[in-house]
């Protein structure tokens, strides 16, 4: 549930918020979600073949620019945009919590007790209808002996 529950030495409920529980800073992505697809590196982009090289200095103020740029960009607009997204996707994980929750599991309740009921109501008409019929369809070929002979 939301709260998790330990007790001290003196059976005491403490009561840990898990809304408000420690965050890894260092390890920002535990569950490696993100390693092969937002990991993007200057060489990762931009190569130059053997034959097709720019001058050394060109090539190192490209790495440094590109290495910075990415950078701050990534922190300027994590700054601006990291809030509000979180907020977005915060509310719609709830909104995709509450449907599952109230709706979807629901249906998927209602339609198996429905198709059981379906499901008997089958099984009587194959039951009445359909074994008779082979029983009977099974003991008329019972006797036919089949015999296969290789000519040479």
């Amino acid at each position: 549930m939301a709260d998790q529950y330990q007790y001290n030495a003196n059976e005491e409920k403490i009561v840990k918020d898990s809304h408000t529980k420690e965050i890894d800073l260092i390890n920002r992505d535990p569950k490696q979600i993100n390693e092969d697809v937002v990991k993007v590196e200057f060489e990762d982009v931009i190569a130059e073949p053997d034959g097709t090289h720019s001058m050394d200095g060109v090539w190192k103020l490209s790495y440094t620019t590109f290495t910075v740029s990415k950078y701050w960009c990534y922190r300027i607009l994590s700054a601006i945009f990291g809030i509000p997204v979180a907020l977005l996707w915060g509310f719609l994980f709830a909104c995709i919590s509450f449907c599952h929750i109230w709706a979807v599991v629901p249906c998927i309740k209602s339609c198996l007790i429905e198709s059981q009921c379906v499901s008997r109501i089958y099984s009587l008409c194959i039951q009445t209808f359909c074994d008779p019929f082979f029983e009977a369809l099974g003991k008329i070929f019972s006797s036919v002996r089949v015999a296969l002979r290789k000519e040479a």
